[in-house]
């Protein structure tokens, strides 16, 4: 006699097979950018149509590369994104994924080439490495994690995927503005002058990285009080505030990506830009890229040893609360809806 409780369970799952089907799902397809609006159908395709044929397809991603450049496996890279950046940076490095309504700061938007915490002039692209640390170390402060129990090919391939999406978004951009100016997609204007273009940007900042002017300093508590007197005279607390939390009316704004952002609270002990002295020197000297906090290279260009002291009144206001000097409480930030 066949037992009910041995054949029901195997009938309820042959009826929903049967059911929902067997079909696979769809893969994942990259997102275009809105195009101009006054663009007849047939130029948005031929803009698509470029793309596609440059850069490829999810499928078949291709990296567009400079003389001598090389990548990893990017079908490897595109697995751990996937796996691991996808719910929060978005199939197409939009920083449109899933989660990324519910945090701030926002995931970052890839597609204008554009990542704040380099080790190059404000207004370039990062190093590469820039990019692999960011991976290993994460960024404090943020819900970017740190990787760095990938395996070193996993992060190298998953940075060649990033730097995919990335010049790949550039490229959209170029030709979007060449079908709306020209009323036509040039491919041979596009291989010889938008992918040339979007390809110097990056080889220009393998060359451009930004080394302090003067040796660093043994950062005493005389530097200390050195640069705080020039964090309230050199213009820091206009944004920053006197006690370095953030607490100004100044402290609004929008970045690159369009997103309500605000100067970091220094008191919180997360940088997120790292905490070593060099990170802290190249973020008061370089800015950050992307948003309203400016590069002093400028500013400060006879006054070397001033952006030491400023690292070192930046790094004591990082280490309060670790040696127990917790700030008296103020104003409570307005909260800044995500878009």
């Amino acid at each position: 006699m066949i037992r009910p409780d041995r054949w029901l369970p195997g009938c309820c799952l042959l009826m929903l097979v049967w059911l929902v089907g067997c079909h696979r799902a769809e893969p994942p397809r990259f997102v275009f950018s809105q195009v101009p609006e006054n663009l007849p159908s047939e130029l948005q395709q031929a803009v698509q149509d470029e793309l596609i044929k440059q850069t490829g397809t999810f499928l078949q991603p291709k990296l567009l590369l400079a003389e001598g450049e090389t990548h990893q496996d990017l079908l490897r890279g595109q697995g751990v994104y996937q796996e691991r950046c996808v719910q929060c940076h978005g199939v197409s490095g939009d920083g449109n994924g899933p989660f990324a309504r519910y945090l701030y700061p926002r995931p970052r938007d890839y597609r204008k080439g554009i990542f704040k915490f380099a080790s190059t002039p404000y207004g370039y692209r990062p190093l590469r490495d820039d990019l692999v640390r960011t991976v290993k170390q994460g960024v404090r402060g943020t819900s970017m994690p740190g990787f760095s129990l990938l395996p070193e090919a996993d992060v190298q391939s998953v940075v060649d995927y990033v730097l995919t999406l990335g010049r790949r978004g550039e490229l959209e951009s170029q030709i979007i503005e060449m079908a709306d100016s020209d009323s036509a997609v040039n491919t041979e204007e596009v291989k010889s002058d938008l992918i040339p273009a979007v390809l110097t940007r990056w080889s220009e900042a393998e060359v451009a990285e930004v080394f302090p002017v003067s040796p660093q300093p043994r950062l005493t508590t005389d530097s200390v009080e050195r640069g705080k007197k020039a964090f309230l005279s050199k213009g820091c607390s206009k944004c920053h505030g006197d006690d370095g939390r953030g607490q100004t009316a100044e402290n609004r704004g929008a970045d690159a990506w369009g997103h309500q952002t605000r100067a970091a609270d220094l008191t919180s002990g997360m940088l997120h830009g790292g905490n070593r002295p060099l990170d802290v020197y190249r973020r008061i000297f370089n800015g950050i890229n992307g948003t309203p906090m400016p590069s002093f290279a400028n500013a400060l260009k006879n006054e070397p040893e001033t952006v030491w002291d400023l690292v070192a009144y930046v790094l004591s206001l990082t280490d309060q609360r670790r040696h127990g000097n917790i700030p008296t409480p103020g104003a409570i930030k307005p909260y800044v809806p995500a878009k």
